[in-house]
């Protein structure tokens, strides 16, 4: 960004508010959405919910919002209970997905538009509006576009005329539900960072929704994996990556495979052959272990190796992915470890191979 974010940042006037959530539940008739959520982040803390649909996490961001009320628990905004409270006395920015701008109205309309609504006692005069609106317009990069209409403008414009708006109304706490979802992977890519620059300019406590480990990964300070209602791991994006507490979250965040071994004498073993493996202290029996396949290896030596057949391979950026036949079927299911190599000598399908894994999770066998 050629020029600093610090000149043009309207500065926070309050210290940024905490959230604490206190064993949340949201039920719809029979179906418990959020299953006794708890947690808390600290003023200025950029958090992601993240996690597969239906796992709860826009839900539990409703409730932040005041759009939905919880059907138990305790959610505060510092000290102050926040659990029955209104959109407008929590007084929160909301960005969309789908951006939500009027489009009658035009760019500097929509980003005044929050501040022009308040009470009159609340409301700034028109020339403190006139000139927060022109100061948010550089924040996101936008000046000289007050005038043009969302039809006018392309997504990416749009979604940062949504943050503008947010931002206006100085809000306690800011909340994105997906708001980079409607966008292409190039545009999604470059809002990332600079929705982060905006970030460390602005300090809000910042909550953002979605379903994109990449967003989440890269922008979170932490990371809240949720799934089924309830909260899985909560982390920095390293601890969630390098250390997944569950086969869960390992599956979901990042790419990965997994094989059935069986720990004795606190080693691994795939279908009685013993692997040049540690049980990481997990106790002798079934267990399931699992490996992204940049940290799977090709050997030379069967020893103490996992041997299989290439079934395929394909161009994985600037390696290959090899997919690849391990152990005989159980249960009518083939098992299959995934593998990326440098270009190099040929390996084509029905090729012999035996497989190392450099970095690996063991976690007890999950019973279906």
């Amino acid at each position: 960004m050629e020029t600093s974010l610090q000149q043009h940042a309207v500065t926070e006037k309050r210290p940024p508010l905490s959230l604490t959530i206190e064993d949340i539940r949201k039920d719809f008739g029979d179906y418990p959405a959020l299953d006794g959520v708890s947690l808390k982040i600290a003023g200025g803390e950029l958090v992601a919910l993240l996690g597969p649909s239906g796992s709860g996490k826009t839900t539990l961001l409703r409730i932040i919002a005041g759009l939905e009320f919880p059907s138990g628990g305790t959610l505060l905004f510092g000290d102050m209970d926040a659990s029955r409270k209104s959109v407008q006395e929590r007084n929160v920015g909301f960005v969309f997905q789908h951006y939500a701008l009027f489009r009658h109205m035009t760019v500097f309309d929509n980003i005044a538009f929050g501040l022009r609504v308040r009470k009159r006692s609340q409301r700034p005069p028109r020339h403190v509006i006139r000139e927060r609106v022109l100061s948010l317009l550089e924040l996101v990069q936008l000046s000289g576009l007050e005038n043009r209409y969302p039809a006018q403008l392309s997504g990416g414009q749009r979604q940062r005329v949504a943050l503008a708006r947010a931002l206006a109304i100085e809000p306690s706490v800011l909340l994105l539900d997906e708001p980079f979802g409607a966008l292409d992977a190039k545009v999604r890519k470059d809002l990332r960072s600079w929705l982060r620059q905006i970030h460390d300019e602005t300090g809000h406590t910042t909550v953002f929704v979605t379903h994109d480990q990449d967003e989440a990964l890269e922008l979170a300070d932490r990371v809240v994996v949720m799934n089924k209602g309830r909260i899985e791991q909560i982390g920095t994006p390293d601890e969630i990556y390098d250390n997944p507490a569950s086969p869960f979250v390992f599956d979901f965040i990042g790419e990965s495979s997994h094989i059935p071994v069986t720990i004795q004498n606190g080693q691994v073993h795939f279908h009685e052959r013993p692997l040049d493996l540690g049980a990481n202290g997990l106790s002798d029996g079934p267990a399931e272990l699992y490996v992204r396949p940049h940290d799977v290896e090709i050997v030379e030596g069967a020893a103490q190796s996992i041997p299989g057949i290439v079934r395929s391979f394909r161009r994985h950026g600037a390696t290959r992915r090899l997919e690849v036949e391990v152990g005989p079927s159980s249960r009518g299911v083939q098992h299959v470890l995934e593998a990326d190599m440098l270009p190099g000598p040929d390996i084509q399908p029905g090729k012999r191979v035996n497989l190392r894994p450099r970095r690996y999770q063991l976690y007890r066998e999950q019973i279906a």
